[in-house]
Order: C-alpha cells, then sequence, then structure tokens
C-alpha cells in the first residue's frame, strides 16, 4: 500500500511532454517579473542618490565652502539631471 503511494505521488511529479511549454512561459515571466522589480529599485536607489548629491552640494553653499557658481556647475555635470 505504502509503495502505491509512493509510486502515484512521484506520477503526479513527473513532468510529461506536454508540461515544458508551460513550465517554460511560467519560468519567462517570472524571471521578467523580478527584472522589472529589481530595475525599480534600482532606479529608486539612484535617484536617492542623486538627491542626497543636491542635499550635500546645498549644505555646502549654505555654510559658505563653494560659492552657488561652482555647485550650479557641479549639478549641471551630472548627464542624467
Amino acid at each position: 500500500m505504502t509503495n502505491q503511494l509512493l509510486e502515484s505521488g512521484l506520477t503526479m511529479l513527473a513532468f510529461d511532454g506536454n508540461d515544458i511549454p508551460v513550465v517554460a512561459i511560467i519560468g519567462g515571466l517570472s524571471i521578467g517579473a523580478i527584472a522589472i522589480v529589481f530595475g525599480t529599485i534600482s532606479g529608486i536607489c539612484n535617484k536617492r542618490q542623486e538627491e542626497q548629491t543636491k542635499r550635500e552640494i546645498a549644505a555646502y553653499v549654505a555654510e559658505g565652502s563653494i560659492s552657488p557658481a561652482d555647485a550650479e556647475s557641479i549639478i549641471r555635470s551630472n548627464p542624467k539631471s
């Protein structure tokens, strides 16, 4: 009896030739979804770092360490902005 249950359980887990396209589609969609999530997280982190840099430059201008013209040129030198 136990042997039959084991065999029937393994048979249910086994893939036949018709399951390969389904697994491929689900796998591809999963990889795509993960790529979108990590791309979004990366974009958020990059934007946050850019804003932090702008705040630091503004603090240097406020304390008089650099001139506003120099700060403007530093900020404009960033190709993403």
